[in-house]
């Protein structure tokens, strides 16, 4: 186990030794992943991006699904005037 120190702007240097087990160079991608444990460092696999690509797919785009709730809102809004 090493310990490592926070500077002043918040960062921490992994140990060469541990950034050489993981591959861990200049450019490398970390997720960071808070818990009830501490923080978890994790780097990115080369296919991580590419395979989440999609992950989150719905059945209508983002403008689509926002346009269709304004419309519900407005309808409600208009609902109530009229009473």
């Amino acid at each position: 186990m090493k310990t490592i120190t926070v500077t002043q702007k918040g960062q921490v240097v992994i140990p060469a030794k541990i950034r050489q087990l993981l591959h861990i160079k200049k450019g490398t991608k970390l997720i960071v992943k808070q818990d009830e444990r501490g923080i978890l460092l994790t780097p990115v696999e080369d296919g991580y991006i590419t395979a989440m690509k999609g992950a989150l797919k719905a059945d209508e785009s983002m403008t689509q699904f926002l346009l269709n709730e304004r419309s519900l809102e407005s309808a409600g809004m208009e609902h109530k005037w009229k009473k």
